[in-house]
C-alpha cells in the first residue's frame, strides 16, 4: 500500500541524513518530491536515487533561513506537480557545542535563523498553498533536545523547543481548514551531523551510545517511517503532536 500515491511532497535539508531518507521513503510510498537543501551535490545525488529508482523527484535550492527561497520551494512544488500536500520542516544546523556563557552570539542567531525561523517560513508559504487546496500535513523537526536539556546545546534545544510549541499553534489555528500540524522528535541518529559532532569531540561518543535504552544508534529511516505515518491519512486524527522517536530515552 502506498500512503501517499500521487501525494506531492517538499522535504527541507533533504541532501543527506534524515531528510534524504525521508525523501526517499515518500517516493518509495507514492509521492512526487520536492528535494530543497543548499547543497546542490548532495540534493542531485537524492534526486538521482529515486528517479533510479522508477520514483519522482526535482531539485529546488533552497537556504531556509531565507523566506524569499522558501518561497520559492513551495511555489515550484505548484508549478511543477500542481500542489502541496505534505512539507516535512527537515533542514537543521546543530550549532556550537558550548556552554551558554561560552556560546557565540553569532552562532546562536545562526542557529534560531534555520531551525526555528526557517520552520515559520515554512508554514507560513505551506499553508498559504495548502488554504487554496482542500489541506494538507506539516510535519517539522523538533528533537529530544527540545524536550529536556542537554548539555551544551542550548542554542539548539531552545530552537527545537520553539519548533513544538509552534507546531501546536499551527495545528489550533488550522484545525478547520484541513490542515495537521506535527512534528517529530528525534534522539541520537546516525547522520553526518553526528558523526561530525563525534569527530570534533570524541568524548561524546561514548554518551551518544549510553542515552538511549534500546541500544544503537537510530538510522535515519526509523525516522522517515514517522514522517511518513505523520504526513499521511495513517495519522488523519493526528495534530498538534511532538512525536518522539528515541528509543526510550523520555521514558526515563
Amino acid at each position: 500500500m502506498n500512503v501517499v500515491e500521487n501525494d506531492v511532497a517538499v522535504i527541507t535539508g533533504a541532501a543527506s541524513g534524515i531528510g534524504r531518507a525521508t525523501a526517499q521513503t515518500f517516493a518509495d510510498n507514492g509521492a512526487s518530491v520536492v528535494v530543497a537543501d543548499v547543497d546542490a551535490d548532495g540534493a542531485e545525488e537524492t534526486v538521482a536515487a529515486i528517479t533510479d529508482d522508477g520514483g519522482e523527484a526535482t531539485f529546488v535550492e533552497t537556504d531556509v533561513s531565507d523566506p524569499d527561497d522558501v518561497e520559492r520551494m513551495i511555489e515550484t512544488a505548484i508549478d511543477v506537480y500542481g500542489g502541496l500536500d505534505v512539507l516535512y520542516n527537515n533542514a537543521a544546523i546543530e550549532g556550537p557545542v558550548a556552554r551558554i556563557d561560552e556560546y557565540d552570539s553569532d552562532a546562536f542567531e545562526q542557529v534560531l535563523d534555520i531551525n526555528l525561523k526557517g520552520v515559520w517560513y515554512g508554514m507560513k508559504y505551506a499553508i498559504e498553498a495548502m488554504l487554496a487546496d482542500d489541506g494538507g500535513a506539516i510535519v517539522s523537526a523538533s528533537s529530544i533536545g527540545g524536550e529536556v536539556a542537554v548539555p551544551q546545546y542550548s542554542g539548539y534545544g531552545a530552537a527545537k523547543a520553539a519548533v513544538s510549541q509552534l507546531t501546536k499553534y499551527a495545528a489550533i489555528e488550522y484545525a478547520e481548514d484541513g490542515i495537521r500540524a506535527n512534528a517529530v522528535a528525534p534522539g541520537i541518529v546516525r547522520t553526518e551531523m553526528i558523526e561530525r559532532t563525534i569527530e570534533d569531540h570524541p568524548e561524546m561518543e561514548a554518551q551518544f551510545r549510553d542515552t538511549e535504552p534500546m541500544p544503537g544508534l537510530a538510522d535515519p529511516t526509523e525516522i522517515a517511517n514517522a514522517v511518513l505515518f505523520l504526513g499521511s491519512d495513517l495519522s488523519s486524527r493526528v495534530t498538534g503532536v511532538t512525536l518522539p522517536v528515541e528509543g526510550g530515552y523520555l521514558a526515563q
